[in-house]
């Protein structure tokens, strides 16, 4: 861990020293990412938590094949997003004290996997809630101001591009998981899904009175058809949950009517919806359009629940993990979160410039 650390870090200054000879006219000084394990990078490292992933076989076709904490063999959708920002190909974790501000100006990621709009979510597995990764971000701030100065730091805050991506652990770890869910009597599906919108809108709303001012807020997948929902789902074994995917678009359809409010109403704000659901679910039933051998199962095990804890050293993977979509039973491989990453660019490219 200590030497893939090194490695990450060794990478990153000869980035930052690369950055400050090229200066290019770049729309993206820096990419500031909050979620879930979809875009966590390591932050669940270093808190008191079995939501980890900081062991092998995850990470194991990252840079030094080491396991960094992100739930994947390799980079995420934001590591490559940053890349194609001709910023450093890795977003650090911001627990992780062996990086300094001078990388953070750069990118930096608040995420927590386990969590969701929904605090509650995040205390089922005691990880980061989106109210503290707010928190996180507000110290950022104060860090950034100190080592660029005021108004390069305010530069900063206002062009840098925003992610946002988080809420399947809303229903799978919390409404639909949780035996008794308090939020499952609470509320109606329907009424959940408007309760966690509200959420994410006011924590755009936060971040934009911060001085972010280019957002893109990501949709979740088809999470019905995560290779842990098929091998549970007791009408049709092995086949999607197609009540839980119907949810997903629900959740989708009043994000992207909730972003197009915000647009409006947000004076010099750009934020952009990021609707995945229909690439990810063209990729799950036309795998080898994409170059895929297997989207049914995860490369780790037997590919049905191993996830976290139970992907571990002792588990067996399989042998190319770019021939599937998924890395473990919930999470995709690298390949497909470069796909995702592309996806991405082109949407936010069609936005911001």
């Amino acid at each position: 861990m200590q030497q893939q650390n090194r490695q990450c870090i060794l990478l990153l200054n000869l980035v930052l020293l690369l950055h400050q000879f090229f200066q290019t006219k770049a729309h993206v000084p820096a990419i500031i990412v909050f979620g879930d394990s979809s875009v966590d990078t390591g932050n669940n490292n270093y808190i008191h938590t079995i939501a980890k992933s900081n062991f092998e076989p995850y990470g194991r076709d990252f840079y030094g094949g080491q396991p960094t904490g992100r739930f994947c063999n390799g980079r995420l959708a934001t590591d490559f997003i940053s890349e194609a920002f001709k910023l450093p190909p890795v977003v650090p974790a911001f627990l992780d004290d062996q990086y300094t501000i001078e990388h953070f100006s750069l990118g930096v990621c608040f995420a927590s996997a386990a969590t969701g709009f929904d605090n509650a979510t995040a205390n089922i597995l005691s990880v980061i809630p989106l109210s503290q990764q707010l928190e996180y971000y507000k110290q950022y701030q104060e860090m950034l101001r100190s080592f660029q100065g005021e108004a390069k730091a305010s530069e900063t805050i206002r062009e840098a591009l925003y992610i946002i991506s988080l809420g399947t652990n809303d229903f799978i770890e919390n409404y639909y998981a949780v035996i008794g869910s308090s939020r499952s009597k609470q509320f109606t599906t329907d009424e959940y899904v408007d309760f966690i919108v509200g959420i994410a809108e006011n924590f755009v709303r936060d971040i934009y009175r911060l001085g972010a001012r280019k957002i893109e807020v990501a949709g979740i997948s088809p999470f019905g058809c995560l290779p842990q929902e098929r091998v549970t789902n007791q009408d049709k074994i092995g086949e999607c949950k197609e009540d839980y995917n119907i949810v997903a678009q629900n959740f989708n359809m009043k994000l992207s009517i909730m972003v197009d409010k915000l647009n409006k109403e947000l004076f010099g704000v750009k934020v952009v919806f990021a609707g995945l659901y229909d690439l990810f679910l063209d990729v799950v039933r036309n795998p080898k359009a994409y170059g895929f051998e297997n989207s049914l199962m995860g490369c780790c095990g037997t590919g049905l629940f191993e996830e976290g804890i139970l992907c571990n050293h002792k588990t067996l993977t399989c042998p190319d993990a770019s021939k599937y979509v998924f890395w473990d039973a919930v999470h995709p491989t690298e390949r497909m979160y470069q796909i995702i990453a592309d996806y991405t660019v082109r949407t936010a490219l069609s936005v911001f410039l």
